[in-house]
């Protein structure tokens, strides 16, 4: 998926490049690649961080104490 990425950033810098002001090419460059790129990968990468904030939850739980060398009461 990345690679996707980085090719539609390639692609949309050279668009910029060829813009005739360099304020024409800032704009196409944010608002055609990093913008919607920013997005795709935001939306893509939701899954795994549910998945990876589930995990720290589940790690994240209070353990019973080992009482195995635990005395028997008098």
């Amino acid at each position: 998926m990345y690679i996707v990425a980085i090719a539609w950033l390639y692609v949309t810098l050279l668009m910029a490049l060829t813009e005739p002001s360099i304020t024409a090419g800032i704009l196409t460059f944010v608002f055609y690649g990093l913008l919607p790129c920013a997005l795709l990968l935001w939306l893509i990468g939701t899954p795994q961080r549910r998945r990876n904030r589930s995990m720290r939850a589940v790690q994240e739980l209070p353990r019973e104490p080992d009482r195995r060398d635990a005395e028997a009461d008098q």
